[in-house]
């Protein structure tokens, strides 16, 4: 183990170990720690509990396995700067599993920042990730650190899955639209982590900072999408035939994630140059993005049955209700379980619920078998792409498994990624992180290919404005 100023040096330090998802990622590090063909050959844990890092230390070891394996335990506070940045003196890339991210990531990235140590966390709050960008991109570039957020179910899936389709659409076909369904599934009952819901809770109650935010800005090109605008979605619960889902817009971080990529790579065609890329790097990543064509994109979620669209329509409703006032939101996040109807629970899913549950992600792509119809006006489109990712439980399962997964990738290929704060699309999108993925199972498939013939949805609109 190599030592700065005499303190150990380690590959990778995960910090806030010791929380219900910071712990499902040490158990998931540890599968790659000192294999041979692995870039992952020390780890540390950090937080403010050394007790509750050695718990977590042993929970992801698992019963009966013998003596815990030398892994360091740290001190550090996201409330205390100095401890942040010692941490940072001993790593390259902090992986941070504190959140809500919007009160206490900032100190870690900015310590980050300031370093050159490189960044990535499983943040969800779009306000959070703006913000970020727009105050530590440039210091982040000059320090040579990378800053990713979202390296987890929020939103990798998402941007790979957006990239995924668009590539199968071959010239002269050309992508318009795409709408990404997310459809949770579990033999026994879903629970969410209370984090989650907390994160959703503030980002809807502080949706004004974020409108905010982006009037301040520079604003991004605009994306050359051929082909019309699609028409603004009223606020209705749809049923996909195909599918077989009932489906209803999703706020979720998702759809301005992509946003975000399509428009780097709107500025920047050919993607962004790493450090110190190799020639064959430079090639493939042309080549990717090349194959990658931008589309409107959006994300609902989906159910097999229309009452578990109306728990999430009821939910949507409470929070938007309450977010307005402090004894509304303190009502929201005291009693999660209440207002969400059993789906999100203060203690989180058992372990036994963890592994029962699994999701698929699918991505219907609509657009034009010839681009040149898309000068005609208002031409429908008359061609579909139907893809799909699935995968085991997003919150404890997939999530470490992609935060592990791109981590391994900047340990291994850093000289081939660029520095800044950005989306991870962007910054993984020409990787083999979709390999990586699939070798840990998450899958990613083609589901058909066809001509549009007539419209595949029902709505009804009367049922959202039950609850508008």
């Amino acid at each position: 183990m190599q030592t700065i100023n005499n303190k150990p040096r380690y590959d990778v330090i995960i910090l806030g170990a010791s929380g219900f998802t910071g712990k499902y990622v040490v158990r998931e590090a540890l599968k790659f720690l000192n294999v041979p063909s692995s870039p992952l050959k020390s780890i540390a844990l950090a937080g403010r509990t050394q007790s509750k890092l050695s718990q977590a230390l042993q929970w992801a070891i698992g019963p009966n396995k013998g003596p815990l394996p030398d892994i360091p335990i740290l001190s550090a506070d996201a409330s205390d700067p100095s401890s942040l940045a010692a941490i940072c003196s001993q790593t390259s890339l902090i992986l941070n599993c504190v959140g809500p991210y919007r009160l206490h990531g900032e100190p870690i990235v900015a310590a980050c920042a300031a370093a050159g140590c490189d960044y990535l966390d499983i943040s969800g709050e779009p306000e959070f990730m703006e913000r970020m960008e727009a105050k530590y991109h440039d210091r982040a570039a000059e320090s040579g650190a990378l800053v990713v957020s979202a390296c987890g179910f929020d939103s990798v899936p998402a941007e790979l899955g957006m990239m995924f389709n668009s590539r199968q659409w071959v010239e002269p076909a050309v992508v318009n639209n795409m709408e990404a369904y997310v459809s949770l599934e579990s033999k026994k009952r879903i629970v969410l982590n209370f984090t989650t819901y907390e994160s959703a809770v503030l980002s809807v109650a502080n949706a004004k900072q974020l409108q905010e935010l982006r009037r301040s800005r520079p604003k991004k090109t605009r994306l050359a999408i051929p082909g019309p605008s699609p028409c603004k979605e009223e606020s209705t619960i749809q049923h996909h035939k195909k599918l077989g889902l009932w489906a209803v817009k999703l706020p979720s971080a998702d759809a301005t994630i992509v946003r975000r990529t399509l428009s780097t790579l709107t500025e920047k065609p050919a993607g962004l140059p790493g450090v110190n890329e190799s020639a064959d790097a430079v090639v493939k990543r042309k080549a990717f993005w090349s194959s990658v064509k931008p589309a409107h994109f959006g994300v609902k979620i989906g159910s097999k049955s229309l009452l578990g669209i109306l728990r999430f329509v009821i939910l949507e409703n409470f929070v938007r209700f309450l977010r307005s006032t402090g004894f509304g939101r303190w009502l929201l996040l005291t009693f999660p379980s209440i207002f969400s109807l059993g789906c999100f629970r203060k203690k989180g899913p058992s372990e036994e619920e963890v592994e029962q549950a699994s999701f698929k992600m699918w991505f219907v792509g609509k657009g034009f078998n010839n681009k040149s119809n898309t000068s005609q006006g208002n031409t429908k489109p008359d061609m579909e792409v139907i893809t799909r990712i699935s995968g085991p439980e997003i919150g404890y399962i997939t999530t470490p498994i992609i935060l592990i997964q791109c981590a391994l990738i900047v340990l291994s290929q850093r000289n081939n990624l660029p520095k800044g704060v950005y989306p991870p699309g962007i910054v993984f999108g020409p990787t083999n992180l979709q390999e990586k993925l699939e070798k840990n199972g998450i899958s990613f498939d083609v589901i058909s290919k066809s001509s549009i013939f007539s419209n595949q949805f029902g709505s009804i609109t009367w049922l959202a404005h039950l609850f508008a």
